[in-house]
């Protein structure tokens, strides 16, 4: 197997990702900021890497002075109506978490989903979604297609799994909480008084 620089990969994902971004619906993204801000509570869950970016999210929400949990962790309070849960999920079927979604919907929370997959089962209960990755667009950048097929040949992923969507998300994530700095007029100084200070 043919091997390339790390710091080529990057770049590669660097320009799927822009090309991702390109395609993420500004309707899509400002009902899921307009329902954040409307949230009573905020609670994100996700399964395995997508878990990790869920958590990520949760704790710069805090850092915001949000009032938000990672569903499964031995502190969080029972949900209520008014609460809207984020759902990290790629596929949009994963059982375990497509089960606590049905169960948070059936609670009287609103459901928001952060997928590649709208038509799965918990995109069929969302109450907003975000598609931030569809598998077959291209970057929309010839001379970028050209050196992907170069490098790795024709259809070939330059990503493992679902590394794509992870990454994405998580740069999805921290761009959604810097449009909501500007939204709510929270400096970084706010943000660092909320950091923790015991570690």
């Amino acid at each position: 197997m043919e091997s390339h620089r790390v710091q080529d990969m990057m770049r590669l994902m660097a320009s799927k990702i822009r090309a991702i971004a390109n395609k993420i619906s500004d309707e899509d993204v400002n009902k899921f900021i307009t329902e954040l801000l409307n949230a009573k509570r905020i609670y994100v869950m996700g399964a395995g890497r997508s878990g990790l970016v869920a958590k990520a999210f949760a704790m710069r929400l805090m850092h915001l002075g949000m009032h938000a949990f990672v569903v499964g962790e031995t502190i969080t309070p029972a949900l209520d109506t008014g609460d809207i849960m984020v759902i990290f999920s790629g596929s949009g079927r994963t059982k375990t978490i497509a089960d606590i979604a049905e169960t948070a919907q059936e609670i009287g929370a609103k459901i928001c989903l952060i997928t590649s997959n709208a038509d799965s089962r918990i995109g069929k209960i969302s109450d907003c979604i975000v598609i931030i990755e569809h598998q077959r667009d291209d970057t929309g950048d010839e001379a970028v297609e050209f050196e992907i097929r170069q490098m790795m040949g024709d259809h070939k992923s330059f990503a493992p799994l679902g590394t794509l969507f992870e990454t994405t998300s998580m740069i999805f994530a921290d761009a959604v909480i810097s449009r909501l700095m500007e939204i709510t007029k929270t400096d970084e100084i706010a943000l660092r008084n909320r950091h923790t200070n015991i570690e």
